[in-house]
């Protein structure tokens, strides 16, 4: 069965035009003519964790695609892979610009997601807010802060994996307590006292039990990395069940790390987790030698889309991304620095050392 496109179920009563999702509004409105739509989306149910082992011992290639009908392209530039309605011409990549976007079609399908967080702030306050941003930044050139480049702004939805899983884990340290004693020393002729610190080292062991809920890894290689992780968290408990309607207007992009690479991560992050844990639980005052030993189970996954605005442009030939949370509206980003503006404040900061010299000699 083929789910109908968001274009054709959620057509405009009026004029029959394309519906868009309007996160000021939280409903679908015409583009054209303005009117609301009566389309009931989907906005409770159950969202279904799958068994993490399971799921990756029966893939083996067969993997299920986007509930919707959809045009992939694939950016020769930043290789981001973006999805989005028949009825849109893709010019340029919405996540670097580049005019260099090919047909992508791959051999093996997606996995579906099956719940989605709807964008949730305008694009009118996404501008505001950036522009309020650049002006925030003292180093960055003035014509940014003027231009605010928001022209280039884009509504996208990028995907993410969520991971839930029980671990339990004994551990085992040398547990560290200070202790001080007082030693005489002399200086300039003079016998004077002074406490050292020294350490007594005793073995400590312990138990833990501990829940990971919906921990999330990041699927996305058109968004910077490190800009998505400074405006985490996405509130993946206000989730809703997958809805073409919430990305009618938007594009969506597929995930390019794959469930088993995300997996891969996410242990990794959930052993250095666990041990940070253990460690929250060893007496005294410092410890060494920590050793854990780390048992999962009731491991699940699901796969996600979160909402995001993203400002792509270049400057001075170099590409700068601004990233903003769709649902809580937190920004992170790039700039380009004024060498001006820094070297005016660095003289500024040994003028006043000079002047306070100055005054302390004289004094």
């Amino acid at each position: 069965m083929v789910e109908v496109t968001a274009s054709a179920k959620y057509a405009c009563p009026a004029c029959g035009a394309q519906a868009t999702w309007d996160p000021g509004k939280h409903a679908l409105i015409c583009g054209f003519c303005g009117t609301e739509s009566a389309a009931e989306l989907k906005t409770a149910g159950e969202i279904v964790e799958h068994d993490l082992q399971q799921t990756l011992a029966s893939l083996q290639g067969r993997e299920t695609g986007l509930a919707r009908e959809a045009i992939e392209v694939k950016c020769q530039s930043c290789q981001a892979i973006s999805s989005f309605e028949p009825n849109r011409v893709a010019q340029n990549c919405d996540f670097c610009g580049s005019a260099a976007l090919v047909p992508y079609q791959d051999v093996k399908e997606l996995i579906r997601p099956e719940s989605l967080l709807p964008m949730k702030v305008s694009e009118s306050r996404v501008r505001e807010d950036v522009r309020r941003w650049y002006g925030s930044r003292w180093f960055a050139p003035n014509a940014l802060g003027q231009k605010a480049m928001t022209d280039t702004l884009r509504g996208l939805y990028v995907p993410y994996w969520t991971f839930d899983a029980q671990v339990h884990a004994s551990w085992t340290a040398e547990s560290g307590t200070y202790y001080y004693t007082t030693e005489t020393y002399t200086e300039n002729g003079q016998r004077r006292t002074r406490q050292v610190r020294h350490t007594r080292w005793s073995p400590a062991s312990g138990q833990l039990d501990h829940f990971f809920d919906d921990e999330l890894v990041c699927g996305s290689k058109g968004v910077h990395p490190t800009l998505l992780r400074q405006v985490e968290p996405f509130p993946t408990k206000e989730a809703v069940p997958y809805d073409s309607g919430y990305l009618a207007g938007f594009v969506v992009e597929r995930y390019q790390v794959d469930l088993a690479s995300a997996a891969q991560v996410w242990r990794t992050e959930m052993h250095a987790k666990t041990e940070a844990l253990c460690a929250e639980q060893i007496p005294g005052d410092t410890y060494r030698n920590l050793q854990t030993q780390q048992q999962y189970s009731a491991q699940t996954f699901k796969h996600v889309l979160v909402p995001v605005w993203l400002l792509s442009y270049v400057y001075r030939a170099k590409p700068y991304q601004v990233v903003v949370n769709g649902y809580t509206g937190k920004i992170a980003g790039e700039h380009p620095l004024s060498w001006v503006k820094i070297l005016f404040a660095a003289a500024a900061v040994i003028i006043v050392a000079i002047i306070v010299i100055s005054i302390s000699s004289s004094n």
